[in-house]
Parts: structure tokens; sequence; C-alpha cells
């Protein structure tokens, strides 16, 4: 698999070293996961490398502009063990680097000409803010569902997974709508898979990255496995819970025991996820031609990983 670069200052005028430099720290240091996704799906339909190149720019353009607006909102101080861009740049220039990044991708589209390409990418953006409209209403709802969770994530997180697999196939022009229907189902479950997993690193499960823990917690966010941990507990023994201000502490309130099993079930219920991923993925290989079959050997592998962060 080719390894493309997403960011060069030379993308960007020379005349805004700020910008740049912004862009500089933010970039570095990303797993660029997105893009790769991108490469696995585009290799095989046989894209030009400067339209793939276009297809991985655009993705991570977007998903890192939405990182500069989301660590503002949520006040977060670092970003890739860095300082996050509105502490370091104030504000304001956070905010215009994320409008300058989901602009220049709707320019670099613009020339390309593909106006499907165009809609899909307007879409994605679109579900990926109305999702953190959402999300920020839900802040201190205590009552919150694991539902309606489910919908922010595949607003929020699933709507740029499901670009990274149909993207391609609208690139390369192919609008067969059995085929997209299930690269939707497929990205959505990727998109919440990777979150339910994102929600655990808050509870220090599977932290290898060494997260902050019980972040959401405490900003008064309660996350998937929060929900999924809490709900069924007695009201009294639920607010103590929800008030805790350490891992160790809502060990305590919740038990131990408590704590294991619940976990126990959630990690069923998304292994049940990962199974449907890759039923919905041998049914995609049913209708693809045989050159284009690959890009389910390609896409089968990640689910797992991306659950159970395993590198």
């Amino acid at each position: 698999m080719k390894s493309v670069k997403i960011f060069d200052s030379r993308d960007f005028p020379a005349y805004l070293p700020k910008l740049n430099n912004l862009y500089d720290d933010l970039f570095t240091g990303g797993k660029g996961f997105r893009s790769v996704l991108v490469t696995k799906v585009s290799e095989p339909l046989n894209l030009d490398d400067r339209l793939i190149q276009l297809l991985c720019q655009t993705i991570e353009f977007i998903h890192n502009a939405s990182l500069l607006h989301d660590d503002l909102i949520d006040r977060s101080q670092l970003r890739r063990n860095k300082p996050a861009a509105w502490t370091k740049y104030t504000p304001e220039y956070a905010v215009l680097a994320g409008d300058y990044l989901l602009a220049r991708v709707m320019v670099n589209l613009g020339s390309h000409g593909n106006v499907r390409l165009i809609q899909l990418t307007a879409q994605a953006i679109s579900d990926l803010l109305e999702g953190e409209w959402i999300q920020d209403s839900l802040v201190r709802d205590f009552d919150i569902t694991l539902d309606q969770l489910d919908r922010v994530h595949n607003l929020k997180t699933g709507s740029l997974f499901k670009w990274c697999l149909q993207g391609p196939f609208v690139a390369a022009e192919i609008y067969d709508r059995d085929i997209h229907t299930l690269l939707e189902e497929c990205g959505t479950l990727l998109g919440l898979l990777f979150q339910r997993s994102d929600d655990l690193l808050d509870f220090d499960v599977r932290n290898y990255e060494n997260k902050a823990v019980l972040g959401d917690l405490k900003s008064g966010y309660l996350n998937s496995f929060g929900v999924f941990l809490t709900r069924d507990l007695p009201e009294e023994q639920r607010q103590r819970a929800l008030k805790a201000q350490s891992l160790g502490e809502l060990k305590s309130i919740v038990t131990e025991s408590h704590f294991e099993s619940r976990l126990q079930a959630f990690d069923r219920m998304n292994i049940a996820l990962i199974e449907l991923y890759d039923h919905q993925l041998e049914r995609l290989r049913a209708l693809l031609p045989e050159s284009q079959k690959p890009i389910v050997d390609q896409l089968l592998p990640l689910s797992k990983p991306l659950y159970w962060r395993k590198k």
C-alpha cells in the first residue's frame, strides 16, 4: 500500500506562517487511519495516484478540522500529547484554521469536477456538524440512552468512516445502489465500534495510549460505556457513581465485580457488531466483480483491532 503525505506546507499560502505552523503541529503525530482506509478501498479500484491523494487529503482535512473545533468546544488542553491549537494559537485562530481546512476541501474537490463526490462530502460534513450539535445538547443529561448516543456516533464518527468506503467508489463513478448501501452499513458499524472502544478508554480499559481517565464523566458527558455501566444501578448508587472523581472511587461505588461483568457484556454486544460487519462485507463481495473483491479482503481485518485497540 502506497504511503500518502497528507499535509504539505505548499498546500497553503506561504504568507500565512501562523496558519502553516498550526497545521504542522496539528497533523504531526496523527495516525492517519482514515486515509489508510481510503487507500485500502481505492487501490483495488485502480484509481489514479493523484486521485487517491485527493481523497486522502479530503478525509484527513475534514477529520482534523473537526478536532480543532472539538477541542475548543470541549476545552481540551491536549491533542496528540501536545497543547491543543486553541490554547497555543488562541480560540479564534483554531476556529479559522478549522474553517479554512473545510473550505480547502471544497476548493480541491471542485477542481476535480465530480459533482457526486462533492455532494457526498458536503453531506458527511453536514452530518458531522449535526452530530456535534446534538452531542453538545446532551452534556449534563445523565438520563441519556444508548440509542441516543448511537445516533450521535453515527453522525459524528460514522459519517467519516462511511465516506472512506463510499468516496473511492464515487470517485471511480461506481454508483450501484446495493453496493453503496452495504458500504454505508459497514462504515456505520466501523464508526460505532471505534467510538465505543474510544469510550472505554475513559474508563482505562485497553488504554494503551494513556489517555486521561474519566474525562468525559467529569465534564458531564455520559458516554456509551458509562450508560451501560450505570443504567441498572439503584438510583442512589447511580447518582454517587456519576459524581465519582477517580476510577478507584467509581469502582468502589459500583463494585469491582459489577464493573467487570458490565465490561464483559459490553464486549459481547460489540463482538456481535464485528460479526455483523464481517457478514455485510461477505454480502458486498458477492456484488463486486472479481477485480474488486480484494477490497473485502482489505476491509475484513479492520474491525477487531479497531475495537480491541490492537495494532
